[in-house]
């Protein structure tokens, strides 16, 4: 008979504790999916996760904090699994594939981020503002998976096109059932193609007239 490894528990090994802050996230996410975020508060969350409230307040200042982190988990999903050999696609394939990745990394939570976003849109303007900042740092990071060169003093504008693509996208994916994610991915290709078209008529500058022909003036690359 092969020998028992040693330690207690018949040689089970222990598993290591979780992340509190993960746990606290999670516990989040359940709760906004079974009762909402505005009736969530944190002493719910700290309960949830099973974490003491001082812990929670050591972690996290309040629920948007408790947001904030989950982005940052989702950001960190996306660009664990980035694949070097999709440097040799097109822009418009690479982008693809990190934000369906994205998508993908949120499935598991979309219940409580359909909640989320029904309920933020009655909070104070003030709540967007302070997401804005964590979600347009998302979307330059989402734009360094894909590998997409910055605009230089461009990059705000090319951040917050990015941002506004996405979130389109979002919506649908919100509402789609399906198992395949037709929907979503035909929402996402139909919006990565009208970008496609935006940023070759922003490469090809202002049209000339010059006598009776038109000609396209060369725009710098940016």
């Amino acid at each position: 008979m092969a020998a028992k490894a040693a330690g207690s528990g018949g040689g089970r090994r222990k598993r290591a504790p979780a992340d509190p802050e993960a746990k606290i996230v999670d516990a989040a996410l359940r709760l906004a999916a079974l009762q909402g975020w505005a009736d969530t508060s944190l002493a719910d969350i700290a309960a949830e996760a099973k974490v003491p409230l001082a812990e929670l307040r050591h972690r996290f200042a309040g629920k948007s904090a408790i947001l904030r982190a989950f982005l940052r988990r989702v950001d960190e999903q996306v660009l664990a699994g980035s694949d070097p050999a999709l440097a040799d696609e097109p822009v418009k394939d690479r982008l693809f594939d990190v934000l369906m990745r994205r998508l993908d990394a949120l499935e598991p939570h979309r219940d409580a981020l359909a909640a989320i976003g029904r309920e933020l849109q009655r909070e104070p303007p003030a709540l967007a503002c302070f997401l804005a900042g964590p979600f347009q740092r998302s979307m330059r990071w989402m734009l360094e998976a894909a590998q997409v060169p910055p605009w230089g003093a461009l990059q705000p504008l090319q951040v917050k096109g990015l941002g506004v693509l996405y979130l389109s996208v979002y919506r649908v994916w919100l509402g789609d059932e399906g198992t395949d994610k037709a929907k979503t991915m035909a929402a996402l290709d139909k919006a990565l193609s009208r970008a496609d078209s935006v940023i070759a008529m922003l490469r090809r500058g202002p049209r000339r007239r010059r006598g009776e022909g038109v000609e396209a003036a060369e725009a710098p690359d940016v």
